[in-house]
């Protein structure tokens, strides 16, 4: 297990070195759990979160199950989104967090260029 975790540490901080959030364009993170997934846009330069979203926000709160899964990580790329252009942000630089682009990650992404972020 150990081995797995310094793996994905690794590259994170190899795709951290590459990616860095500006004023201009910031940084949309993503973090994936067993059972819920997280983004947030981040300026780098200042160390602040511009907007977060989650399957832990008010709207998912009627599925209790399945917060995890395909449909809702692409609702919780429209929800980032949307919350993104309400700061008045339409670029972002997408880090995956040392996670594989499919499934749930590849998912949020489209549900926020969906939306109208561009990635």
């Amino acid at each position: 297990m150990l081995l797995k975790q310094q793996a994905k540490q690794r590259r994170q901080e190899r795709i951290r070195k590459k990616i860095s959030g500006t004023p201009e364009r910031p940084r949309l993170s993503v973090f994936r759990s067993l059972n819920n997934i997280y983004a947030q846009v981040i300026d780098d330069t200042k160390g602040v979160t511009l907007a977060a979203a989650s399957t832990l926000d008010a709207s998912f709160a009627e599925a209790k199950k399945n917060r995890g899964n395909v449909a809702s990580a692409k609702k919780v790329g429209q929800l980032v989104a949307e919350k993104a252009k309400a700061a008045g942000i339409t670029k972002v630089v997408f880090d995956r967090s040392g996670f594989r682009y499919h499934g749930s990650i590849k998912a949020l992404a489209d549900g926020a260029r969906e939306a109208g972020l561009e990635l």
